[in-house]
């Protein structure tokens, strides 16, 4: 438990104040040296007034919460927050409830800024108001204490944020602000906080059709993992770079990126790695080969035999209606649409419009079946959800769909 004097030099210091600074003229130096060693206690009126000169409340300077209780708070707070996505239930709301009783006291000091931070984000995904002023608090209190890894969390945050609206071009704005100050304000920055940039840069300039600058900066953090020997998200980049190759018809790089990705994924025993190279070598058969009855082989042969990963789920049901549609079994395809659940996760334009093109092969069936109204509504329903997206040969296929479908019905 720190001493109100302890309290008030903290705070002095984290304004960057000297003594005679705060003394102003109703102190002495000497007389707020003694409070501040203990050796003194100010009255009301003199709290006040230092309270006021520190921009703090006296409250603030009158109470503190144990480190100790802190830290066991932060404890349960971390391991709540660390849930998976695609497993959460109500922890956020449990964050908010463990975390409420101490926001007004949590002024100063890296436990004080890691709650404020979670409690913010989960404000922010329970979408109730006062995030951002608490997240821009967490921030400041990284900042002096100069805890650069968090830091660029928060300006990361802030920009996903706007990703996740589907925002794209606000959010690599904020993102290129965020890596710009906090590369010029720091000599020295972890190798993780410059690969959470190079892969967050590399994916928003995809998202608003920067296709050269993307492959540039993904290229840019794959070299520098290798360089640094650390492979933290080196997996979302080669994923990254096996579509953009595909969506080149670039056949040899995207299988050299497959390669690279499978063999980390059996070091790294990261299953969803490996099942991503599955899934990439089905997709590239439906979307771009159009050999749906290899591709219908491949999934009866692995993705009905193995466990597949939640994540990949929604893609498994929709490769197979695809593979399905293309071997002319129109309901069994309808039937895999049907199980197709974008995730809440995802915001990322290519994923979408991967998804989005469920609805031109439902459309597609429903027309083979016979039943144009339904080929109609299902073709209507992808384009207005891959308009806004930028230019991919997803977007390509819905749009020559639904000029067909007219054509067909017209």
């Amino acid at each position: 438990m720190s001493t109100l004097g302890e309290r008030i030099r903290t705070f002095r210091k984290q304004q960057k104040m000297t003594l005679e600074a705060l003394a102003g003229n109703q102190l002495t130096k000497g007389m707020l040296s003694l409070i501040e060693n203990n050796k003194a206690n100010p009255s009301m009126d003199s709290l006040t007034y230092i309270a006021e000169r520190l921009g703090v409340e006296v409250a603030e300077l009158m109470e503190e919460v144990s480190l100790k209780e802190l830290r066991e708070v932060l404890k349960v707070a971390e391991k709540l927050f660390s849930v998976e996505f695609d497993e959460l239930t109500d922890e956020h709301e449990q964050i908010i409830v463990l975390i409420e009783p101490y926001i007004e006291k949590l002024s100063h000091g890296y436990e004080a800024a890691r709650l404020l931070d979670i409690y913010s984000r989960s404000l922010y995904y329970e979408k109730k108001d006062g995030w951002q002023e608490l997240l821009d608090k967490a921030g400041a209190i990284y900042d002096q204490m100069n805890i650069t890894p968090r830091l660029a969390a928060v300006g990361i945050f802030r920009a996903m944020v706007k990703f996740t609206a589907h925002d794209y071009d606000r959010a690599l704005k904020l993102l290129l602000r965020e890596r710009s100050d906090i590369e010029s304000r720091n000599a020295f920055i972890d190798p993780l906080t410059r690969l959470d940039f190079y892969y967050l840069e590399g994916v928003l300039h995809y998202a608003v059709g920067n296709a050269v600058e993307a492959i540039q900066v993904l290229n840019e953090g794959i070299e520098f993992s290798k360089e640094k020997q650390i492979f933290y998200r080196i997996d979302h980049l080669y994923r990254i770079a096996t579509f953009h190759a595909m969506m080149n018809n670039d056949v040899q790089s995207m299988e050299y990126y497959e390669r690279k990705l499978l063999h980390y994924g059996n070091f790294a025993d990261d299953q969803d790695a490996i099942f991503f190279t599955k899934f990439a070598s089905v997709h590239y058969l439906t979307s771009y080969k159009r050999d749906f009855e290899e591709a219908l082989a491949i999934i009866n042969a692995q993705f009905d035999k193995q466990v597949v990963p939640n994540a990949f789920l929604p893609y498994a049901h929709l490769e197979k209606g695809k593979a399905l549609f293309g071997i002319k079994k129109y309901e069994e395809a309808l039937s895999c649409f049907k199980e197709v659940k974008i995730a809440d996760y995802v915001h990322h334009p290519f994923d979408l419009s991967i998804f989005y093109e469920k609805d031109a092969y439902a459309a597609l069936c429903y027309l083979s079946l016979g039943d144009n109204k339904k080929a109609i509504t299902a073709i209507r329903i992808a384009v207005a959800n891959v308009d806004p997206m930028p230019y991919t040969p997803y977007k390509k296929f819905i749009m020559e769909t639904f000029v067909f479908i007219k054509e067909r019905l017209d």
